[in-house]
């Protein structure tokens, strides 16, 4: 049936706004409910625009993009489109944990998302039927937003994580936003401060855990499957002790991906690749010192694990490359709490005369001498001079990626990374970072941003209409990313800029989508990877 007046105006999918042409009106039912003006999707964007600057603070201008976001969708991305490296930062990280921290008192639409309670179970396949709407669901983010970014369990709130995963799906490789759905699962919060918040939107209870928990979640995705068959289900900011066990099951089913684990350690990888394009030195010769060992650490160390396998060490081999270090030091085989994913990097107390003064990040790199360092531990400043000069001491161009977000838990500035380094470092940043100037010469730094990696991932996934989302796919977007690098610039970034976020984002998903084809994981008659991603790009047009 023919939608018509307000029903349109209140479509985010739909709504053009003053953009309506006379004829447009007199057609569905618009004529008396707009100005007369009719204005170009330009003057629209450039009046936006306007008011966005005259904003004095980051949040309020998120929360203007929000607003036409949850009004006219297309003009929204047509906006992004504009202004990618200007507004990423604000409609996703690091902006973003400030919008989920405030998220009760600033909540006004529930942004067409789904949201699942685990006390009821039984109403799983109706929520997101109703949440869909009729639409052609291609793609979901869901979160249980028991581990968001660097700021913890924030349990409803972290709703707005699996909305701002889909904007940066649409603005960087062009899904169709009619065909995504942010979905958020309430399985309670163990945060005393939400639980004490009169104004918390969510299940006002202690998480639930154990098999209730994942009961739910077997309920849910295959709720999903029946419901969406053709779509990507992508798991974002579970806890450490659930996206591992998650994944595992599910991998090798259907079509998912948790981009803590395989997002982070895919973008890693590709900054590193991109490093020793900088460095001219072999992946095969690097010691990896990760640390803080969850769910992103432990990601990125398998990623890079298995680089080293392709690149023809055995598994014995590439295992002697890694040390994981976590809030109790080096980890070692007997070390007390160890997870799944920890044990296969862990070192035995034997190899050290030490072993028991491995304690501490800065005694861990003096014992091992890394030539990579990668901080995904949330503790801010850790690498700190000490640490840098000591690692500095033993390897040519160290290469050194904090990437704890936001910005106060980043283990340390990149300023001072070059300064310890005397220009030396390759770094990589989990938060953007403008250029700079050391010593004559301008360093580009690169951003470690999933957001970089992500969009093409799935988007190639989706075009291919792969099957599932294999390590083989995963391998061939990092390469892809890094082969961008200009290495012989001097200052040059490990990773491309986000300006050119669309640009790559494409490359990526050809390259998914060519990985899918050749693996023999395609849907049927797709043997053209180029054209199966060009033909499902959407477009922020009316």
């Amino acid at each position: 049936m023919l939608r018509k007046g307000m029903q349109i105006l209140n479509d985010p999918f739909k709504n053009k706004g003053t953009a309506f042409t006379i004829e447009e009106r007199k057609k569905y039912g618009l004529l008396g409910l707009l100005p007369s003006c009719v204005r170009t999707i330009e003057e629209q964007a450039d009046e936006i625009y306007r008011l966005y600057q005259s904003k004095n603070s980051r949040i309020e201008q998120r929360h203007l993009l929000m607003e036409v976001f949850n009004t006219n969708r297309t003009l929204f991305f047509y906006l992004m489109e504009k202004h990618i490296a200007e507004f990423m930062p604000v409609v996703y990280d690091p902006v973003i944990a400030e919008a989920i921290e405030q998220y009760n008192e600033r909540y006004i639409k529930p942004q067409d998302a789904a949201y699942l309670s685990i006390e009821h179970p039984d109403l799983i396949k109706e929520e997101l039927a109703d949440a869909a709407d009729g639409r052609d669901i291609r793609l979901i983010v869901v979160t249980d937003a028991e581990g968001i970014l660097g700021i913890g369990d924030w349990g409803v709130n972290g709703v707005d994580i699996s909305v701002g995963k889909l904007m940066v799906y649409t603005a960087a490789a062009g899904i169709d936003p009619s065909q995504v759905l942010p979905v958020s699962i309430d399985a309670g919060t163990n945060n005393e401060k939400l639980l004490k918040d009169p104004h918390y939107l969510g299940n006002r209870m202690k998480r639930v855990e154990g098999q209730p928990y994942f009961d739910f979640i077997d309920k849910f995705v295959d709720a999903v499957e029946g419901l969406f068959p053709k779509s990507l289900l992508h798991f974002e900011d579970f806890g450490r002790g659930t996206a591992a066990r998650i994944l595992d099951k599910y991998q090798d089913k259907i079509l998912t991906f948790n981009d803590d684990i395989q997002g982070t350690g895919i973008i890693a990888l590709a900054g590193v690749l991109g490093a020793m394009n900088i460095s001219k030195e072999k992946l095969t010769d690097q010691t990896f010192l990760t640390f803080g060992a969850g769910t992103a650490g432990m990601g990125i160390a398998k990623m890079l694990y298995d680089e080293l396998i392709r690149q023809g060490l055995t598994p014995e081999e590439a295992k002697k490359h890694f040390y994981l270090v976590d809030k109790q030091g080096l980890l070692f085989d007997d070390t007390p709490g160890l997870t799944p994913k920890q044990k296969p990097f862990t070192r035995q107390r034997s190899e050290f005369a030490n072993a028991d003064e491995l304690t501490n990040l800065l005694a861990v790199v003096k014992a091992v001498h890394p030539t990579v360092m990668i901080g995904t531990s949330t503790q801010p400043g850790s690498f700190d001079e000490a640490v840098v000069k000591e690692m500095a001491a033993h390897t040519l161009r160290p290469v050194i990626f904090p990437l704890s977000n936001p910005t106060k838990l980043a283990e340390a500035k990149a300023a001072d990374l070059l300064k310890w380094t005397d220009g030396k470092a390759l770094i990589a940043t989990g938060i953007p970072v403008k250029d700079i100037e050391y010593n004559g010469t301008v360093y580009q730094i690169g951003q470690a941003n999933n957001a970089l990696i992500y969009p093409g991932v799935g988007f190639g996934a989706l075009a291919a209409e792969a099957k599932v989302l294999n390590d083989n796919m995963l391998a061939a977007a990092a390469h892809a990313l890094s082969g961008l690098v200009d290495p012989e610039k001097p200052g040059a970034a490990v990773l491309p800029p986000v300006s050119k976020l669309t640009e790559f984002s494409k490359r990526v998903a050809e390259r998914v989508a060519e990985s899918a084809i050749d693996q023999g994981l395609a849907g049927d008659g797709i043997t053209d990877a180029k054209k199966a991603v060009e033909e499902k790009i959407w477009k922020p047009r009316y």
